[in-house]
C-alpha cells in the first residue's frame, strides 16, 4: 500500500508567492550555494526561531546541503512535502526558507475527506530578522487561502 497523499491529486500546487519584500519559489539544487551561505551565516538565529531548536540546522558540507535540497525537490515533485526558498524581491538573494510537510507524528490526513494536516516552519537570515513576522503572516494567510489544509501547525511570530 502506498503512503497517503499529502494533498489531493487534483490540487494544483502553487509555484510560489510574491509579497512586497520577498518571493517564494520551489527550493532545488540550483539554490545550493546561496542557500548554504544563508543558513550557515544564521545558525544561532534559526535555532532561536519558533519551530526549530535541537535538530536542524547542524553542521554539514556544501555537498551534503545539495543532497538535502535534492531530497526537498523530490518531495515537492512527488507531492510529499513542499519547500520554498525565500528570495529578496530587491536583490534576488536567498534570505530564508519555508517548509510545508505533513504533521509530524501522524498521518497527513485523508485528502478525499478534506483532512490534510500541515506542519509548517520557516526561517530568515539573521540580517533579515525583521522579516520573520512578515513572512509568517504572509505564508499563514497564503496557506489558509490557497491550500487545502484542514489544520496548520505553524509556530506563531510576533
Amino acid at each position: 500500500m502506498s503512503d497517503p497523499l499529502f494533498v489531493p491529486e487534483e490540487f494544483a500546487v502553487p509555484d510560489g508567492l510574491t509579497a512586497e519584500e520577498f518571493r517564494l519559489e520551489p527550493l532545488g539544487p540550483q539554490h545550493n550555494a546561496a542557500d548554504y551561505a544563508a543558513w550557515t551565516s544564521s545558525i544561532g538565529h534559526i535555532k532561536a526561531t519558533p519551530g526549530f531548536g535541537t535538530g536542524w540546522p547542524h553542521e554539514m558540507s556544501l555537498a551534503d546541503n545539495r543532497r538535502d535540497l535534492e531530497r526537498h525537490a523530490r518531495d515537492f515533485a512527488e507531492r510529499r512535502g513542499f519547500t520554498y526558498t525565500v528570495l529578496s524581491t530587491s536583490t534576488g538573494e536567498v534570505i530564508g526558507c519555508v517548509y510545508i510537510y505533513p504533521l509530524r507524528g501522524g498521518s497527513p490526513g485523508d485528502p478525499s475527506a478534506g483532512e490534510q494536516r500541515a506542519d509548517v516552519s520557516s526561517w530568515v537570515r539573521a540580517d533579515h530578522a525583521a522579516l520573520d513576522p512578515v513572512l509568517y503572516h504572509a505564508v499563514r494567510a497564503w496557506l489558509e487561502r490557497d491550500w487545502p489544509f484542514h489544520s496548520i501547525e505553524y509556530a506563531p511570530r510576533a
